[in-house]
């Protein structure tokens, strides 16, 4: 009977010794699920998680960076990215998620968001430029590499009107120096801001470049704009070429953005093809208005004309 006894209390004892087991089991691995869900978090606002991916693509924003660079990085961004939410709580404890505007803002970025993935997309497969393309940009942009020149600008903003943009135009190509001519804008109580800076070629807008690489020291050039009249001054310049090595990631950087716009381009002129647009209202004939290509530019100055009088020289 003790045999028995014992025999069954041992049948008995092991399914409980393997639930037991299995619980622990169930534990650990509980556990380590939790551990992996926190390791995720970055850090917790009133609650809030600010999740390691949220905080990867905000230090993905900021280029290639070393290992030491990243780490305080790191710390930086996600102390802003505190902030940040802190902020989105209050918006949202005053009812700002609701606000028209706000509505608006947050779904022109959604918009933006999206169409910008579109491309990505489009163009994920997209082959990088090959020797032969980067060697025949680098040919055909003396002013960006070979012949690569710092310019040191002076720049006057005058505000004219119609009846005397021509005068001081003329007024401009016979001065004999720049401070003649400011001098004669005072006179004649014209209007006028100057400033100056210094620009490297790449710096500055690509329609206008190789009209400024082809002035010399002392010239200037004209810029029409609505009620006013921008004077471009090259005060001075240096010469600081690049070969074509040292200009390898940049033009390779800007054929492969030119190849993505090309790609764009045409992906969009074949959903217009088939698409229903409708202009309505106020707003009815801007279909008909013919779209005009857009070139890349580094910036938005449109010359009008230029003006190279040899005797304008910038003191």
């Amino acid at each position: 009977m003790q045999t028995k006894s014992r025999i069954g209390l041992s049948a008995l004892a092991i399914p409980l010794v393997i639930a037991l087991l299995s619980v622990s089991g169930c534990g650990d691995k509980k556990d380590a699920e939790d551990a992996k869900v926190v390791s995720q978090v970055a850090a917790k606002v009133n609650g809030d998680d600010i999740s390691v991916q949220q905080l990867d693509l905000e230090l993905s924003k900021l280029g290639n960076l070393n290992p030491e660079q990243t780490k305080q990085a790191a710390n930086q961004v996600l102390k802003s990215m505190v902030d940040q939410q802190l902020m989105v709580q209050k918006a949202i404890a005053d009812k700002l998620d609701s606000d028209p505007l706000v509505l608006q803002a947050i779904e022109a970025s959604r918009r933006q968001i999206l169409a910008q993935a579109a491309i990505k997309k489009l163009t994920a497969d997209q082959a990088k430029p090959s020797d032969t393309e980067m060697a025949d940009y680098f040919a055909k942009n003396p002013a960006l590499f070979a012949e690569r020149r710092i310019y040191r600008l002076q720049e006057i903003n005058v505000q004219v009107t119609t009846d005397n943009v021509e005068r001081v135009k003329a007024e401009l190509q016979k001065a004999k120096n720049l401070g003649d001519f400011v001098d004669w804008l005072k006179a004649e109580n014209i209007p006028a801001r100057a400033g100056q800076s210094t620009k490297t070629a790449e710096q500055l807008p690509l329609e206008i470049l190789p009209r400024l690489h082809a002035m010399k020291d002392g010239q200037a050039m004209t810029f029409a704009a609505p009620g006013a009249l921008n004077i471009l001054v090259v005060a001075g310049s240096q010469t600081q070429p690049l070969t074509q090595e040292q200009a390898r990631p940049v033009i390779e950087r800007y054929l492969d953005n030119a190849k993505k716009r090309e790609i764009a381009t045409a992906e969009l002129k074949k959903l217009k093809e088939t698409a229903k647009i409708e202009y309505l209202g106020e707003y009815a004939d801007a279909g008909k208005q013919e779209e005009t290509k857009a070139e890349p530019t580094a910036g938005a100055a449109s010359p009008e004309a230029a003006a190279t009088p040899a005797a304008v020289e910038a003191k």
